[in-house]
């Protein structure tokens, strides 16, 4: 069955468009901490679990490796990441939050803070909201399935 959608009626438009909107919201609060949207997205997967290896943290965050590496880099020089080698594999390298990278956890609640204010919503309704783009997140990112 085909659709005539406008723009506004379709769901990839509308997710790309309040991506684009949260990021702009982001900005200024990721300069005031000195990181960019994407040196975020890997502290808070370290956040959620330190040490991890650069591998485990793109794909935490759906990434490639070597989109990875570069931003790392950048926060080892910020000094908010150590990187070392793994000693069971030289290969490996894992990534672990300094004392600053900690701290910054706390100081990014801000981030949560202004998209609650600024949507008008309560935690609750954010999370419930974020929960159904995650299953269709999750349904259409399952393997062997084809439409």
């Amino acid at each position: 069955m085909a659709y005539d959608l406008t723009l506004e009626d379709q769901l990839c438009f509308s997710l790309y468009a309040t991506s684009m909107a949260i990021n702009r919201l982001y900005k200024p609060l990721l300069d005031q901490l000195g990181i960019t949207y994407p040196q975020y997205l890997v502290l808070s997967a370290l956040w959620e679990e330190d040490g991890r290896g650069i591998g485990a943290i793109a794909a935490r965050l759906d990434l490639e490796p070597s989109t990875i590496t570069p931003l790392v880099k950048r926060l080892e020089a910020a000094g908010l990441v150590t990187r070392t080698r793994r000693p069971e594999d030289e290969r490996g390298v894992a990534v672990a939050l300094t004392p600053r990278g900690v701290a910054l956890k706390s100081e990014s609640r801000c981030l949560g803070e202004a998209l609650f204010t600024k949507a008008g919503m309560e935690p609750a309704e954010m999370i419930a909201l974020n929960r159904k783009i995650r299953e269709l997140h999750d349904a259409l990112t399952r393997p062997g399935e084809a439409p």
